[in-house]
């Protein structure tokens, strides 16, 4: 028993070091499930799935680990003298490391903070090379809800889809469900009817304007390529940004300017939309 004990946790652990790695470089949730990101055929879910019950797998191993090595674990926290002692030398280096590591990460200090910002780097690239869906979950939107959303015309959407082969029985169906059927991903069935956009008189007059609230990724863009989406002056907000002392450059982030700046990215957002005039 102690050598299945052993070995399960040694494979456990190896299992959980494979998949918090898949999971640090991940990209975010909303652009996985668009894209319908897969690594070795298993989706975010199905590894995050992985991860979480070898979790408890090791963990029980582990519990097993110690009570079988009991006696072992007890003859550290003893000293010269064979006294039981809690906080021995060794145990206040290893407790020492523990609270440094994570009173570190809390307050995000070199090097652990780098730890985190090289995996926000990762899944932030994930999203410029994927792509980002229209709104959080677009995907579980049924494609009335989703079209009714993003202005498209249903009976157009529905018929180009069946064109492309993707055949949907009913408005009510989402895009998850149909992408899933067909093999492809959700992403895909929106580049498909992108073409059903509804024109109406006002769109001319509307260029230039923003949504109420920043779309999904909108941290992750760079002002030029955000002023581009919109039909913004690039030159007037980089002249009003700085003249509210907000550094800015045509290729940063949204999320460097509002860092340098000490604020959010929805507050540089709120602001861009008073600067706002189109081209």
């Amino acid at each position: 028993m102690r050598k299945i004990t052993s070995l399960t946790a040694g494979l456990s652990f190896l299992l959980m070091l494979l998949t918090s790695v898949i999971l640090y470089i991940v990209p975010q949730g909303r652009v996985a499930y668009w894209a319908d990101w897969r690594l070795w055929g298993l989706s975010k879910t199905d590894w995050g799935n992985i991860h979480i019950n070898m979790g408890f797998v090791f963990l029980a191993a582990l519990g097993l680990h110690i009570y079988y090595n009991w006696k072992a674990i007890t003859a550290y926290l003893k000293d010269r003298a064979r006294q039981m002692k809690v906080f021995t030398p060794d145990f206040n280096v290893a407790l020492i490391i523990t609270v440094i590591v994570a009173l570190g990460t809390y307050f995000m200090v070199p090097p652990f903070s780098w730890v985190i910002t090289w995996s926000e780097q990762i899944k932030d690239g994930g999203a410029v090379k994927y792509g980002e869906p229209p709104y959080g979950h677009a995907e579980l939107s049924s494609l009335k809800t989703f079209t009714q959303k993003l202005d498209l015309d249903l009976a157009k959407s529905m018929h180009l889809l069946e064109l492309a082969g993707y055949t949907a029985e009913n408005d009510q169906v989402t895009l998850a469900a149909l992408a899933k059927r067909y093999g492809v991903p959700p992403q895909q069935l929106y580049q498909t009817i992108q073409t059903a956009l509804i024109k109406t008189a006002d769109d001319d007059a509307g260029a230039g304007m923003l949504p109420e609230s920043p779309p999904p990724g909108t941290g992750t863009l760079l002002l030029a390529d955000f002023c581009a989406r919109y039909n913004l002056n690039l030159k007037q907000i980089l002249r009003d940004l700085n003249a509210q002392e907000i550094a800015a450059s045509a290729d940063m982030s949204f999320k460097q300017i509002a860092a340098d700046k000490g604020i959010g990215p929805t507050d540089l957002y709120e602001i861009i939309k008073t600067l706002a005039k189109p081209l």
